[in-house]
């Protein structure tokens, strides 16, 4: 490409500008091409000239030469040749006009005598190869004078409608002059109107004149505007709707932790060997009240980086309960606690926006199939991400506000370890484990540990971490398994036996539901044994609980006797026994009254049950309609819409396709009223969640006290105190009720309280 068409600005463009425009503007040829230029935007390069072409340039350049020299005659043999070179460049497309009968090529004439036909030749010998570049789109060609716009080309014999361009530029005006050695063609000749008649029928040809053109040009750019911004708003929506789901109302905080602490650490403080891993905070993603001073110190194994070597245990819960320095009188006062589910375990139901991006191909159920499928970085960006969001300083605050003493806070075992073909995101959860319980201790509130997820899974459920068949205490690697949990309880107990840790961490779970349904009995009551005496050998002193296992409270009556300090924890829910969740809501409420409190009685004596017995999770949920809550992409019993095995409770086989609702589905039950917004709920509803909530806590105060299933979801309000606190469908204070179960029951008929929803 000519350093003049890369710069057009340039002088020597201007100046070729000039020369063409005194060479064609007359014919009008100039306005009409570069009217065509703007409406169809800039042309691409032209393609190389063949042989052939070049050779006829080089004829036409001759030929022009001789015609400056010799302009008042051609031979028949020259205008032959010239009509040859003209079929070779293309011309052949303009020869409209035939020649004249009885007219001589090779006679001596004057311009006045010469046809359209012979000055036509002329005006194409004498074109200069510069003029011709025109038409390939390479050379700008600048506009006729702005006084000229109109005139003489508007009275060529044209359609009114036709106008060569209409564009706003200012020119200076100038003479129209033939170039030297140019017999000049009369305007509005045949030729040119001729020209202006083809180039306006070769628009007609295409549907349109030139002021349609323009129309149909603003037109086009018009729909092409709309598609763009349909296609722009599109993918806005595409992109924002997921990322509100992801975002959703539960992560209004999780924008990026401000780490201002970390400004007055030297990254020199930092070991090169230590520098990148767990122990260098400057590849934490948070550093949020962490003592970033480094140190490899550990306790148990397990590293105490980021932990300040002081505390204050001074602080209580509220004035009903005592300081976190003084003994709480377990089996006396109860405790009212509340879990943090889904946070250092993910839950699918509980933070739904980590599964739903993910095509149901891809089997993205549980954090085995999340880490597995996201890969080592991603997962632990995503998950640390979450860490960090999901459970924050406020989050005790509000807790503590909420009226309660207790937290219970379920974890994995990967905080600690992995193992070999693990997906997991290792260990970094326990950093977020240590902050949460120094944030707890700030608020007085006391800490029951719960490993959610042991290895090789105790359940097979999603919340264990990994979905499918049971590998703890079962399978090929059952014993392994076993081994390597107690292994895990040796390092934890080592670590929460320090002194720092005596008066907050009171509670220490064995493993969350081990399934005994499907597993030995015998065997994890073995193993529960085991686990205890490691726990304290290793110093710790406190209440170790253990999982009923879905046996039923009175079948624990003289099991593991002679373990001082073992505390059963039954988790009572309605919705997972298809009998109990096809109960009219009175009845309900009699059962949460009179059924449950009658099982909490009898446990908690020794005579009839096994002794100290708590309530580690329950919930006001009346349904399993919650999203993911039997697991992702299954149905639910409510609907008769459960068609997967293995989910929790419910028939053993795990496969409801029959609607358990009151109505067995007549009329029609329905889901959307227990997942719709509390703000939607009737005051009937409300009322009705609230004194179930109620009855709950009244018999579960009859044992040793209770946690309730979990402190906040992203969308399952039933599920979430922090949401039915706010839609006053929950206690104001956890310790403050206006009901009891000693108050009358009100009937709660069909015309009040539909029982399809």
């Amino acid at each position: 490409m000519p350093k003049s068409d890369r710069y057009p600005d340039s002088p020597v463009r201007r100046q070729r500008r000039r020369r063409t425009h005194q060479r064609i503007d007359s014919y009008g040829e100039a306005a009409l091409r570069t009217r065509e230029r703007d409406e169809r935007g800039p042309l691409p390069p032209s393609p190389s000239k063949t042989r052939a072409q070049r050779a006829a340039r080089r004829e036409s350049r001759e030929a022009t030469r001789y015609s400056n020299s010799n302009s008042t005659q051609l031979s028949s043999d020259q205008l032959a040749k010239l009509d040859r070179i003209n079929r070779k460049l293309g011309w052949e497309e303009y020869d409209g006009i035939s020649q004249r009968p009885g007219q001589d090529q090779g006679e001596d004439r004057t311009q006045a005598e010469l046809g359209e036909e012979d000055q036509r030749r002329i005006y194409r010998q004498q074109r200069r190869p510069s003029d011709r570049r025109y038409d390939s789109g390479r050379n700008h060609i600048s506009q006729p004078p702005a006084e000229n716009r109109f005139g003489d080309y508007r009275t060529a014999k044209t359609s009114e409608d036709f106008r060569p361009y209409d564009h706003n530029h200012d020119f200076q005006p100038r003479d129209y002059r033939r170039s030297s050695g140019q017999p000049m063609l009369e305007r509005n000749s045949a030729y040119d109107n001729e020209k202006v008649l083809y180039l306006h029928n070769q628009r007609n040809r295409h549907g349109h004149t030139a002021r349609h053109h323009d129309e149909e040009a603003k037109r086009r750019r018009s729909v092409w505007m709309i598609r763009i911004g349909l296609i722009v708003l599109l993918l806005v929506l595409i992109v924002a709707v997921p990322a509100a789901v992801v975002v959703s109302k539960k992560h209004k905080k999780s924008t990026d932790p401000t780490n201002t602490n970390i400004h007055g650490v030297s990254p020199s403080s930092i070991p090169k060997w230590a520098q990148g891993g767990y122990l260098d905070p400057f590849d934490w993603y948070d550093t949020t009240d962490f003592n970033l001073t480094f140190t490899n110190a550990t306790v148990g194994g397990l590293y105490v980086m980021g932990l300040n070597s002081s505390w204050n245990d001074n602080t209580r819960a509220n004035d009903n309960v005592p300081p976190l320095s003084e003994k709480w009188n377990y089996g006396t006062l109860p405790y009212r606690g509340v879990n943090l589910g889904g946070w250092l375990s993910i839950e699918p139901f509980i933070t739904p926006s980590l599964f739903s991006s993910f095509d149901s191909s891809a089997g993205v159920v549980d954090e085995w199939t999340l880490s597995k499928t996201l890969g080592p970085t991603k997962a632990r960006e995503t998950i640390e991400k979450h860490y960090s969001a999901w459970v924050q300083e406020s989050t005790f605050a509000e807790i503590q506000a909420a009226g309660f003493d207790h937290v219970r806070i379920p974890f994995s075992y990967w905080a600690v370890t992995t193992y070999e073909g693990d997906p997991y995101v290792p260990m970094i959860s326990w950093r977020y484990l240590l902050r949460g319980i120094e944030w707890a201790r700030k608020y007085g509130l006391r800490i029951n540990l719960d490993l959610h997820g042991a290895p090789g899974s105790q359940n097979g459920w999603n919340h264990s971490g990994h979905q499918g068949l049971i590998g703890w205490l079962n399978g090929t690697d059952g014993d392994l398994n076993a081994q390597r949990t107690i292994d895990v309880h040796k390092q934890l107990s080592t670590f929460f036996s320090q002194p720092r840790y005596q008066n907050i961490i009171t509670m220490y779970g064995l493993v969350n539901e081990p399934r005994m349904d499907a597993l030995p009995h015998q065997k994890v009551l073995n193993w529960s044994a085991n686990a205890s005496a490691a726990i304290r050998a290793s110093g710790y002193d406190n209440l170790i609980i253990i999982g009923d296992g879905f046996l039923g409270l009175q079948n624990w009556h003289g099991l593991l006797p002679g373990i001082e300090g073992l505390v059963l924890d039954a988790h009572q829910y309605l919705i997972f026994d298809t009998s109990l969740l096809g109960m009219t809501h009175e009845d309900k409420l009699i059962f949460s009254c009179r059924g449950w409190a009658q099982q909490t009685t009898q446990s908690v004596n020794k005579a009839s049950g096994f002794g100290p017995t708590m309530f580690g999770e329950w919930s006001q949920a009346d349904t399993d309609c919650t999203q993911y809550l039997n697991d992702v992409g299954v149905g639910s019993r409510w609907q008769g819409t459960l068609n997967e095995p293995n989910t929790p409770g419910g028939s053993s086989s795990g496969v409801v396709l029959t609607p358990s609702c009151p109505t067995h589905n007549n009329p029609p039950c329905s889901c959307a009223q227990a997942n719709a917004d509390p703000s939607t709920y009737s005051a009937a509803y409300k009322q009705w969640l609230l004194m179930f909530a109620e009855s709950q806590m009244d018999s579960f105060e009859l044992g040793w006290g209770w946690f309730y299933w979990t402190w906040e979801t992203e969308s399952a309000a039933q599920w979430s105190y922090k949401d039915g606190l706010a839609a006053g469908i929950l206690p104001k204070l956890a310790y403050e009720r206006s009901w009891n179960c000693n108050m009358s029951i009100p009937a709660y008929g069909s015309d009040v309280l539909p029982e399809t929803y």
